[in-house]
């Protein structure tokens, strides 16, 4: 029975990305601002630095300003 499940859950990934693929052709690609990826960076360093809560929270909410300032900067363009 399980198999079954197992076998399934492939078929529906396998699906889902055949899709992902077919539908990425037709969008044309965003590239990621340098503010962007430096909020992601951030907030990665918070993820992996988060033994220490302080430190943790500190970085992911400096990633998380960073990431709203390319926000607001983008939708004034």
């Amino acid at each position: 029975m399980q198999q079954i499940y197992i076998a399934i859950s492939i078929g529906a990934l396998a699906i889902i990305a055949g899709l992902m693929i077919f539908l990425r052709k037709k969008k044309p690609e965003a590239k990621l601002s340098p503010l962007a990826g430096l909020s992601f960076a951030f907030i990665i360093a918070g993820i992996i630095f988060g033994e220490n809560r302080l430190v943790g929270y500190g970085l992911i909410g400096i990633g998380l300003l960073l990431a709203l300032i390319d926000i607001v900067k983008k939708s004034k363009k």
